[in-house]
């Protein structure tokens, strides 16, 4: 085992299939010299060469077109979008031709690309540094969408995401980048996409959450009423996403709140709250809660946390919900 920041179990990950499969390349804006903006990539061009670690322009449709093409070539691409709010540049080649190549071409042509994107707020970084875009790409079918909280989920999700015969976007929490440590399995392993976890178990209600909010929850959670029992749900996977644990914890306590650093409005949590009521409305005790980003632009530095989903809020909306 070693002791591992989001950051270093990230490297790790890339490092061993890179080692295991030289078929992986990276590529993106600064990521060898410099080892990226987070220094994610750091070593690794000097390990592995600069055929294999590629600094490229700053042209994020560039970079997604020439991963895409390197996919179809039976290459293992890993390109690294510097920030969440850079996609933009790069939405036509993921959705209209990443997404659509296994259905284009009837399974013919699939597109094994694993797409590295530092993603959410508080951080006080500047505007289009600090968005959560996840329910957009979601959206898109063809298209996998991952988000780990932990040093050791992130190191088995990016191996799975490498390894998945589609394009995978990887979306890490900047927040937890280096907040903390936790023991990771130095050994090869993989965590399958479409999993969830239990973070804490409970019987009173369920709280579903993924990404850097697992920890403003757990916050949430310690200021409670120690009578109020509270069943903590990490998706890790936004889709595909695993309905069977959110349907198993909430048909045991008939209440839920989900939380999301995105805006309210289409968040990936009406999607979750509108399958709760599909599938088990007759165990629902009160309404489907959700404590989410406001539906506005991320503010500047000084209202950055009052507009993302802290601790106090969250607690809040779990007491209203188990109130009703």
């Amino acid at each position: 085992m070693a002791n591992l920041t989001l950051v270093q179990a990230i490297n790790l990950a890339l490092t061993q299939e890179m080692e295991a499969d030289e078929r992986v390349v990276l590529l993106g804006e600064d990521i060898g010299k410099n080892g990226g903006v987070f220094r994610v990539t750091e070593g690794l061009q000097q390990r592995f060469g600069e055929h294999r670690v590629v600094d490229t322009p700053l042209a994020e449709s560039g970079i997604i077109g020439t991963a895409i093409g390197l996919a179809m070539a039976d290459m293992r691409p890993v390109p690294e979008i510097q920030f969440e709010g850079f996609l933009g540049p790069a939405y036509d080649q993921l959705v209209n031709h990443a997404a659509r190549f296994r259905t284009r071409t009837r399974g013919a042509i699939t597109i094994p690309m694993t797409v590295r994107v530092p993603v959410g707020g508080g951080i006080h970084a500047p505007e289009l540094h600090s968005d959560s875009p996840e329910a957009i790409y979601a959206h898109h079918p063809g298209i996998k969408v991952v988000m780990p909280s932990s040093p050791s989920d992130a190191k088995g999700l990016l191996i799975s995401a490498i390894r998945d015969p589609d394009p995978v976007i990887y979306f890490e929490p900047k927040r937890v980048y280096r907040s903390f440590r936790e023991e990771v399995p130095e050994d090869e392993y993989t965590i399958p996409i479409g999993k969830g976890k239990i973070v804490e178990e409970g019987s009173d209600l369920t709280v579903v959450t993924w990404g850097a909010p697992v920890y403003q929850c757990l916050e949430a959670m310690d200021g409670l009423p120690e009578d109020l029992s509270v069943e903590l749900i990490d998706l890790r996977s936004i889709y595909p996403y695993d309905e069977d644990i959110i349907l198993d914890s909430v048909e045991k306590t008939g209440r839920c709140v989900i939380v999301h650093e995105a805006p309210k409005t289409c968040g990936f949590g009406a999607e979750i709250a509108t399958m709760i009521q599909e599938r088990a409305f007759l165990h629902l005790k009160a309404p489907v809660q959700r404590v989410c980003g406001y539906d506005a632009i991320m503010p500047y530095y000084k209202l950055e946390l009052d507009y993302l989903p802290e601790a106090p809020r969250i607690a809040k909306g779990i007491l209203e919900c188990a109130a009703f």
